[in-house]
């Protein structure tokens, strides 16, 4: 896996033992693979959810059935693309201007029959305004999309 830090942007990659059909699909099942310590809702976190969409949204559930929506698929091409307008503040909070939000772009690059290349860029970060940099440096951070895409590829060795 790499990381690379970018003036507005952060970008990752990991490598998965699988065609870039099932890589695709395995992300957008997010239940199954996001971290339990990465989410937005309190108390009593469930589970993350991606609806397969465009005009889909991205949200946590709590075990007492409220949802809190932090993002929204703006592009979803199978097999090779998932475009994600990120919602969140730089203090984590829900955003409600999408003028004020990032974007996430999730790309699918089979590399051999089975063995797919999923590359994540993080970008537009300076649109969240004052204290974007933090922001920045928490997803591109060792705990951040590192973890999550490290998360996804162990869904693969199951």
């Amino acid at each position: 896996m790499t990381t690379q830090g970018l003036q507005t942007s952060v970008a990752t990659e990991i490598v998965v033992p699988a065609p870039a059909e099932r890589a695709f699909q395995v992300f957008t099942e997010m239940g199954t693979w996001w971290p339990r310590g990465h989410h937005v809702i309190e108390p009593g976190f469930a589970e993350t959810v991606l609806e397969p969409f465009e005009g889909g949204r991205v949200y946590d559930r709590g075990v007492d059935g409220d949802e809190c929506c932090w993002a929204r698929v703006i592009a979803f091409e199978p097999p090779s693309r998932i475009l994600l307008r990120w919602e969140l503040t730089p203090q984590w909070q829900v955003e409600d201007d999408p003028d004020r939000c990032s974007e996430v772009e999730v790309r699918f690059i089979a590399e051999g029959p089975d063995r797919t290349r999923v590359e994540l860029e993080h970008r537009e970060l300076q649109r969240h305004g004052e204290g974007w940099e933090g922001k920045r440096d928490a997803v591109g951070s060792d705990g951040g999309w590192p973890e999550i895409l490290r998360s996804y590829a162990g869904r693969f060795a199951a």
